[in-house]
C-alpha cells in the first residue's frame, strides 16, 4: 500500500519547467509548490528566479519550507567524455545542489529529496544480476560522476546538520512528453521501417514518470524515509525487443522486427563510433527495488502498457 498523508506541506520545487517537475506540479500536493529556478514553467504561478549560485541569500525564501524536492540537472547526453563536459555537469549537478542545501540546512528545512540517477552504481549488469540500493558507486560518464559527487556531499550536510535527505534514483523515465532517447523510439517506430532488432535477450529497468512521482510524493511525508536512499523502477524489466513491441502496441503501429546478427550490428555501429548506441539497445540494467517496497511499504501503482500509451500524447 502506498504512504500518502494527508497532512500540508510548505514545498519548494527546482526545475519546474523540466519533464518530472511539470509532471509534478500536476500533482495535488504541489499546486501551491513554489519553484525556483532559471525559467518559470508553463501555468504555474508560484514561482522565484534563483540562480543557485554562493551569492544569493535564500534565507528568506526557505523561511517555513519543510520540503525541497530538487529536480534541475544537466540531464545527460551521449558522446559527451571530455573534461570540459565534466565540469559543466559538476557546476550544475555537484556545486549548484551542495549551494541550495547547505542554505537549506542553515534555515531550517527539514527534508530535502535529491533526484540523482541509477547510472551512479554503473551502466551495465547481467541479466540475471540486479542494482541495489547499499551498492557501492561506480559512475562512468560526466553526468554520472557529478550525481556520485553531489550524494556524497548531501550524505555529509546531513551527518552536520538536523536536514533529512533523502535520494531517489530513476532509471530512464518515460511517460507523455517523453524527450530524449525514448522520444528517438517513437520516431521510429512512426517510420514504420524494418528494424534489426528482433532478437535482443537483455534486460532493463524503467521508471514510468507517474510510478516516479508517485514514490517522490510518498517520500515527501514518510518517517522511514529519513535519511535513505531508494532506487525506483516499474518492477517490471523489458528487453529492447518487449519493449519497441509493447510501445508500438501501445501506439496502435505494427512491429517490423527482423533478427539479425549481434556481432555484425556491433562491428557496423563501432565503425561508425557508435558503441554507446549498441551498448543501449542490447546492454542489460536492472534494479532491485525490494528495499524501497519495505522500508516505504511502497508498490508501482502504475501498470507498464497503461503508462507506454501515455508516451503517445504530448503534452
Amino acid at each position: 500500500m502506498t504512504f500518502h498523508s494527508n497532512e500540508p506541506k510548505k514545498i519548494i520545487l527546482t526545475g519546474g519547467s523540466g519533464f518530472l517537475g511539470g509532471h509534478l506540479l500536476k500533482n495535488k500536493l504541489f499546486e501551491k509548490a513554489l519553484v525556483i529556478g532559471r525559467s518559470k514553467p508553463k501555468n504555474h504561478k508560484y514561482f522565484k528566479e534563483v540562480l543557485f549560485s554562493e551569492e544569493e541569500n535564500l534565507s528568506k525564501i526557505f523561511r517555513d519550507v519543510e520540503v525541497i524536492v530538487h529536480t534541475a540537472a544537466k540531464a545527460h547526453e551521449m558522446g559527451e567524455k571530455n573534461k570540459s563536459s565534466l565540469e559543466i555537469y559538476r557546476n550544475i549537478n555537484t556545486e549548484s545542489t551542495m549551494t541550495l542545501a547547505r542554505q537549506a540546512a542553515l534555515a531550517g528545512v527539514k527534508r530535502f529529496i535529491f533526484i540523482s540517477t541509477i547510472k551512479v552504481l554503473g551502466e551495465s549488469n547481467n541479466p540475471d544480476s540486479f542494482f541495489r540500493y547499499d551498492d557501492p558507486l561506480n559512475p562512468q560518464d560526466s553526468y554520472s560522476i557529478s550525481k556520485a559527487e553531489a550524494e556524497e556531499g548531501l550524505k555529509l550536510i546531513s551527518k552536520s546538520s538536523e536536514m533529512e535527505i533523502v535520494i531517489i534514483r530513476p532509471p530512464l523515465v518515460y511517460g507523455r512528453g517523453v524527450k530524449g532517447n525514448f522520444r528517438s523510439l517513437l520516431k521510429l517506430i512512426r517510420m514504420k521501417f524494418p528494424l534489426p532488432l528482433g532478437n535482443i535477450k537483455n534486460k532493463r529497468s524503467l521508471v514510468s514518470v507517474d510510478n516516479l512521482i508517485d514514490l517522490i510524493v510518498t517520500c515527501i511525508n514518510h518517517p522511514n524515509a529519513k535519511n535513505q536512499t531508494f532506487l525506483v523502477s516499474d518492477d517490471n524489466d523489458l528487453s529492447t525487443t518487449e519493449l519497441l513491441s509493447m510501445l508500438a502496441e501501445a501506439g496502435g503501429f505494427k512491429t517490423f522486427l527482423f533478427n539479425f546478427p549481434n556481432a555484425l550490428l556491433y562491428f557496423l555501429l563501432k565503425l561508425l563510433g557508435k558503441l554507446a548506441i549498441y551498448n543501449r539497445l542490447y546492454g542489460s540494467m536492472c534494479i532491485d527495488i525490494e528495499h524501497t517496497k519495505s522500508k516505504l511499504g511502497w508498490y508501482p501503482p502504475f501498470r507498464v502498457k497503461e503508462s507506454l500509451k501515455d508516451c503517445w500524447t504530448d503534452d
